[in-house]
C-alpha cells in the first residue's frame, strides 16, 4: 500500500505542478495556479500519515516506509528547486517572460551552485533521518526495526556520495574555453548598485 501511495504522490507532484504553470501561464489565472502550487506539501503530508497509520495499525516495518521517508525528505530539499526552475521555463515558454538564466558553467561559480544542490541533498537526509527516528521510536520494538535502520544510512550514504561530487568542483574547478569568458553571477551588492 505505500510503495502505491508514493508512486500517487510522485504522480500527484506532476499533475498538480502542470496544473499550476497551466492555470499561471496558460489560462492567465495566476492566483489559482499559485494555490494548486502551493498544494503540492499536502501530498507528502498525506504520504506521512498514511505511513504513521500503517505502522499504528501494526504493519510490519518495511522498506515502504523507509523509502516514504527518504521521498519526503527528498521533497522537502530539493521540491522548492524543482518546482521554482520548472516555473521559470514555463514563464518564458508560456508567458513571454525572458529566458531564465542557467546554472554557471565553469569556475567557482559552478562549484557554488553544485554546493547550494548537496545542500538540498544535506537537508533531504537530515528530514529523512528524523523521520525514520521517529518511526523506530513510535514502533518502540528494536527487533522490528531494522529495516528502517538501514534506510538511515542509505541517505547519508547518498548525501555523502553527492557531497563528494559537489567538492570535486571546488577543486578541479572546470575552466571556460579558451575565447570565451566565464561570467560569475551578479552579487547582491553588485544588483543594488544598479
Amino acid at each position: 500500500m505505500i510503495v502505491a501511495l508514493i508512486a500517487a504522490c510522485e504522480i500527484g507532484f506532476w499533475v498538480l505542478l502542470a496544473a499550476g504553470l497551466a492555470f499561471r501561464y496558460l489560462l492567465r489565472m495566476p492566483r489559482t495556479g499559485l494555490a494548486l502550487l502551493l498544494c503540492e506539501p499536502l501530498l507528502e503530508v498525506v504520504l506521512l500519515v498514511a505511513t504513521a497509520l500503517d505502522l499504528k495499525n501494526g504493519a510490519e516495518p518495511s522498506w515502504a516506509h523507509g523509502l516514504a521517508a527518504l521521498y519526503i525528505g527528498y521533497t522537502v530539499g530539493h521540491g522548492h528547486r524543482t518546482v521554482k526552475w520548472l516555473d521559470g521555463h514555463a514563464a518564458h515558454r508560456l508567458g513571454g517572460a525572458p529566458k531564465p538564466a542557467g546554472p554557471p558553467r565553469y569556475g567557482m561559480a559552478r562549484a557554488r551552485h553544485e554546493t547550494r544542490v548537496w545542500l538540498g541533498t544535506l537537508a533531504g537526509a537530515a528530514v529523512a533521518t528524523v523521520l525514520l527516528q521517529l518511526a523506530i521510536w513510535y514502533v518502540g520494538d528494536a527487533s522490528r526495526v531494522g529495516s528502517l535502520e538501514s534506510w538511515r544510512f542509505i541517505a547519508w550514504r547518498a548525501a555523502g556520495i553527492h557531497g563528494l561530487i559537489a567538492l570535486t568542483y571546488r577543486l578541479w574547478p572546470k575552466k571556460a574555453p579558451a575565447g570565451t569568458q566565464a561570467k560569475e553571477p551578479a552579487t547582491a551588492k553588485e544588483n543594488l548598485r544598479r
